[in-house]
């Protein structure tokens, strides 16, 4: 059974309803169901093949539930195109970056920016604390982002996110692939994101340190959700520290 987490009076701004989702014959979710405070963040847990990624590409409408619901903010959203998804107030910081090789990274940055490319000033404002929080960024603005490190791809990810002041935020395996030092980097960020009310969904491999930023957490096993509550108790839960935190 999984954890119970009590309710709020306040409606989710995010609503995961029982969703199924299928690859052709191959099923990757079985009756999914989380939901996301405005100002929380929440992690979703598991090792490969567990259905993590594909919960939120099914938000991000990249693949559609074949039963089930996805509500965002009141507005039933299964089966919306992405670009309709991100026109509701939804950023995303996909698996691999994908950051657009041959232009610049401040190329990159605006085009995070798109949907509010009409208010000039608050975007020269973001773009100045997107330099200040990634100097790095600031030093290479004119560079292609395909030349750049991994690590700072993914802060170039985070950044074009940040530049779409999205009420969600959906961050696929923000440490995948990047070295203990980029990883302190980019949450670090992270938590300053939580500090400032962000509401956040992600996706983590890194049960540790997703468990330290996450109010609450759900951890999916083979398409299902086992377990689910508060990321602290999760943290102290010695099935999830054997299975996920590398205990004994």
């Amino acid at each position: 059974m999984p954890i119970l987490v009590e309710s709020s009076a306040a409606t989710p701004l995010l609503v995961i309803d029982a969703i199924d989702v299928h690859y052709g014959a191959v099923q990757a979710l079985f009756g999914v169901s989380l939901d996301v405070h405005a100002g929380e963040v929440v992690s979703v847990l598991g090792g490969n093949a567990s259905g993590k990624s594909t919960t939120l590409k099914s938000v991000l409408g990249l693949v559609a539930p074949t039963r089930g619901r996805i509500v965002l903010d009141g507005r039933t959203i299964h089966g919306w195109p992405p670009a309709d998804v991100i026109d509701l107030g939804v950023a995303s910081v996909p698996e691999g970056r994908r950051v657009f090789p041959e232009m610049s990274v401040y190329e990159n940055l605006l085009m995070g920016a798109y949907p509010r490319r009409r208010d000039k000033v608050a975007i020269a404002q973001d773009l100045d604390a997107v330099f200040d929080a990634f100097p790095r960024l600031a030093e290479r603005r004119g560079q292609p982002a395909g030349t750049l490190s991994g690590g700072e791809q993914q802060m170039l990810a985070l950044g074009r996110a940040w530049l779409r002041r999205g009420r969600l935020i959906c961050i696929d395996e923000p440490s995948m692939g990047l070295s203990p030092r980029f990883v302190d980097a980019v949450y670090e960020v992270l938590f300053r994101w939580k500090e400032a009310g962000q509401t956040i969904l992600l996706v983590e491999q890194n049960a540790r340190i997703a468990l330290e930023l996450a109010d609450r957490a759900y951890v999916l096993q083979h398409g299902h959700v086992v377990l689910q509550g508060r990321a602290a108790d999760l943290a102290a839960d010695p099935a999830v520290q054997k299975a996920y935190l590398g205990a004994t």
